[in-house]
């Protein structure tokens, strides 16, 4: 199913039935400020095998973000950080980033990983954030890509929807994707930081 949403001002009701798609086990597709996303409930065993099988990987292998609506989700999954990533955190967000830290052990078993990071998104997106502030928690995040090697991010809604509608249960068309997706910074040493992947965010902002 293929749901228009307006980023300027999201309508509550189509939020609503995106969340409860997400609490009964649902897969979406939805719009970030950078590339479209695969996500569900970060809860739901079912549906975070789903998205790794969509990907072609297996869970344990799979590298998901956390799209949160804001920092206060921060002391829930990942340790404490210092004054001066707290300060790049609030820095970089919203904004076309994700940023790596050490998890806590809060992270759901369910991810079936011994990786002891967790990738953090806070998108630049009111859709993708609103879905995630009605929702009460954050829902996974992998951006979907491409086969194509010169257009290697899917960017219109329409065709995302011809290409995904059998494997997924909503697919959300908030325009026009971008074809970059975020800018990654491990952040798990804190006395250096590290650009593991040059996206979208400007790194004149991390520095």
């Amino acid at each position: 199913m293929l749901i228009r949403v307006y980023n300027d001002n999201p309508n509550v009701k189509e939020i609503d039935k995106i969340v409860t798609c997400l609490k009964n086990g649902g897969v979406i597709i939805y719009p970030t400020d950078t590339v479209y996303g695969l996500g569900c409930d970060i809860n739901n065993k079912k549906a975070l095998e789903r998205i790794a099988r969509i990907k072609g990987i297996k869970l344990k292998d799979a590298n998901f973000s956390f799209i949160c609506y804001d920092l206060r989700h921060l002391s829930l999954y990942a340790r404490q950080v210092s004054t001066q990533t707290y300060k790049l955190l609030k820095r970089v967000f919203p904004g076309p980033y994700t940023v790596i830290l050490n998890a806590t052990h809060k992270i759901p078993k369910i991810f079936c990983t011994k990786k002891k990071t967790i990738g953090i998104r806070i998108p630049d997106n009111n859709i993708a954030r609103e879905i995630v502030k009605a929702l009460g928690s954050p829902i996974v995040s992998t951006s979907i890509r491409d086969e194509d090697d010169v257009i290697e991010y899917s960017t219109d809604p329409e065709l995302i929807h011809e290409k995904y509608s059998a494997l997924v249960d909503l697919i959300i068309d908030g325009g026009y994707g971008e074809n970059r997706a975020s800018t990654i910074v491990d952040c798990t040493d804190e006395n250096e930081y590290t650009v593991v992947r040059k996206g979208k965010g400007s790194i004149n902002m991390i520095y």
